[in-house]
């Protein structure tokens, strides 16, 4: 019997697809398509290269994770080329579809074991790149909330009063930072594993730990970057609230388990960004539509070619190494045990 939760989330995450996109089309149902044309038309051509860069950059770092995790595990004869491959496959997938056990972890495991990984080695590689997403997010975020504690009164609409208090805010910021100084403490000082509830962190090297702090918050970078150029000036509030607002938006998103955060990350950044006019909104969600593209939809169109074409090679494979059994050589004459003019005798007194 399947356990509910294999039924729950999705479930969750279709209910969250459902109530955000109402409540989004009540925001943008005054808007018009010759607006959001005039959106896309006032984005300049180099805007559109600096946000396909920023693409790369994210798409960059998260090849890294994978790099990284495989230098935690001792394993160096993978080449960059594949991993950076089997990377930008399973995060092309996991981004779009939602289900990152499925297009994640199986993707990289089909990868990474054709090239002599375990499963559990596998499984810890999996667990690490998404335990560096999250070093990252919590390294960013932590350092918005503590720079600037009044980006949290942007999403008044959505969180209680409580939470959106600049006190309150600066305290989560240092309580975020706290932790990524806990992990990094206990790379440098060998720590004991960490454990909560069945969930257990090893410290790695220091060397590994560093190269975390690096790869997350520049993929992170990266992926805002992409909404920021995209934004016209005069809407934009400057990199570090929309890095603290993409943040705040792809968070909610991921922990709705809606495929693509569909609906979710668009309604809580349009309700950060707080404009009112139709014309400033077409803008903002010409930036989102670009973001989609750029981060999401075409990575995923490329992603499933590059699948396709893998497990051709691999059932090409598997085909050749089978024998053709017209070209199996016939046993040779003599038995095990029986001597040349044994055999011999036996053929010439076998009736005919």
């Amino acid at each position: 019997m399947k356990k509910i939760s294999e039924f729950l989330w999705p479930l969750i995450g279709l209910g969250a697809v459902v109530v955000s996109c109402y409540l989004l089309y009540g925001q943008l149902k005054t808007l018009s398509w010759v607006q959001l044309q005039a959106a896309f038309a006032a984005i300049p051509l180099h805007h559109f290269l600096l946000a396909a860069l920023s693409t790369l950059v994210a798409y960059a770092a998260l090849a890294w994770y994978d790099r990284i995790a495989l230098l935690h595990l001792g394993v160096r004869h993978i080449g960059w080329v594949f991993v950076s491959l089997c990377s930008f496959t399973t995060y092309a997938l996991s981004h779009n579809i939602g289900a990152s056990v499925f297009s994640g972890a199986l993707v990289r495991y089909r990868a990474y074991t054709a090239k002599g990984l375990s499963a559990a080695q596998v499984a810890v590689l999996v667990a690490l790149c998404s335990f560096t997403f999250g070093l990252g997010t919590l390294l960013l975020g932590g350092f918005c909330l503590v720079y600037d504690p009044h980006l949290l009164a942007r999403l008044d609409t959505l969180l209680p009063s409580l939470l959106t208090n600049p006190t309150t805010a600066r305290i989560v910021g240092f309580a975020m930072l706290g932790f990524v100084a806990l992990y990094v403490l206990g790379s440098v000082l060998h720590f004991k594993p960490l454990t909560i509830r069945s969930f257990k962190v090893e410290y790695p090297r220091p060397g590994i730990m560093l190269r975390q702090l690096v790869a997350a918050p520049m993929e992170l970078l990266g992926a805002a970057g992409i909404i920021y150029f995209a934004l016209p000036d005069s809407l934009n509030p400057g990199f570090i609230p929309v890095l603290a607002i993409f943040l705040a938006s792809f968070s909610v998103a991921l922990a709705s388990h809606a495929p693509g955060g569909l609906g979710v990350f668009e309604l809580v950044f349009l309700a950060a960004m707080q404009i009112d006019a139709d014309d400033q909104k077409a803008s903002v969600v010409a930036a989102v539509l670009i973001f989609r593209l750029f981060y999401l939809l075409l990575p995923f169109a490329v992603a499933i070619v590059v699948v396709l074409l893998f497990e051709r090679s691999r059932l090409a494979g598997a085909l050749s190494s089978r024998k053709d059994p017209a070209e199996v050589p016939e046993p040779p004459l003599v038995a095990p045990g029986l001597e040349p003019h044994a055999i011999e005798r036996r053929l010439e007194n076998k009736p005919v």
